[in-house]
């Protein structure tokens, strides 16, 4: 078993490399496939050998080879992160087809998450290809919203990505009429959205209550030190996912939600009985 979680890890690690350059890649509209990896100080191709993950970054003490210019803290970081992840989300769900679309999915929030933390936006070749993906996914892998009927999976995909959508997207509308500003970015809609049509209505759920609590204490320290509100919300929301992806249904169960949304839906005008 430990040599199983080895090779995830590695491979995750693998993945993680290519992740940095869609990291540093798509928010410039640069290609993600060439040219090869290059150091973004000389511009001089990286050897393959200094293109190990993490590995490379420790062995150059985080220096370019060449110019010696200082490699971003991201690189380790990312590639870290996307191999603990290959190990959580397979061990959790299993080495199949819906384990593996999961797995995708953190990937993809990884991704996000430090492309938000830099640059303020999320990317829609992520977001809406993510959606649609997640959508095509659903149809052939109804696993995925505990269901072996296809039929049955697209319509919890397409509730789902409403649900996400719709939520932040009300949200962020009463907080631009009251504030008089832009209160949520489109970004942060159309991810929340993309998530709800892989993980259902009630991860989403959880994510929208879960994700606020999580940005608190940033968004203080963000207030204190530069008298802003402004944060990037797409990691927080990313974290809110991956606890949500684990334990969502708990957390709807124990907090009373799940039981107050059945009731909920359960009145006439939704048509329900």
């Amino acid at each position: 078993m430990e040599l199983v979680w080895v090779i995830e890890f590695v491979i995750g690690t693998l993945i993680g490399s290519f992740l940095n350059v869609c990291i540093y890649r798509l928010p410039r509209e640069q290609s993600i496939v060439t040219p090869r990896s290059r150091c973004p100080r000389c511009s001089k191709p990286i050897a393959w050998y200094d293109n190990i993950p993490v590995l490379s970054y420790l062995a150059l003490g985080g220096r370019c080879r060449r110019c010696r210019g200082a490699i971003h803290w991201r690189y380790p970081i990312v590639e870290t992160l996307s191999g603990a992840a290959a190990v959580m989300v397979l061990g959790r769900f299993g080495l199949n087809a819906a384990g593996l679309s999961y797995l995708v999915f953190v990937w993809a929030l990884i991704t996000v998450s430090f492309i938000d933390l830099e640059f303020q936006i999320i990317p829609d070749e992520i977001s809406l290809g993510g959606l649609a993906l997640g959508v095509l996914l659903s149809l052939l892998i109804p696993q995925l919203h505990g269901t072996l009927q296809r039929v049955a999976a697209l319509k919890a995909s397409l509730v789902g990505a409403l649900v996400g959508g719709g939520l932040l997207y009300v949200t962020g509308a009463l907080g631009t009429l009251i504030f008089r500003k832009e209160a949520m970015g489109g970004g942060d809609v159309k991810l929340l959205a993309m998530a709800g049509s892989l993980l259902g209505w009630k991860a989403v759920t959880v994510t929208f209550f879960l994700a606020p609590v999580l940005a608190i204490g940033p968004g203080v320290a963000v207030l204190a030190a530069r008298r802003s509100h402004l944060i990037p919300y797409g990691p927080f929301l990313s974290l809110a996912l991956v606890v949500s992806l684990f334990a969502g249904s708990w957390l709807l169960e124990v907090s009373g939600l799940d039981t107050s949304i059945r009731l909920l839906m359960s009145y006439p005008w939704w048509g329900a009985r």
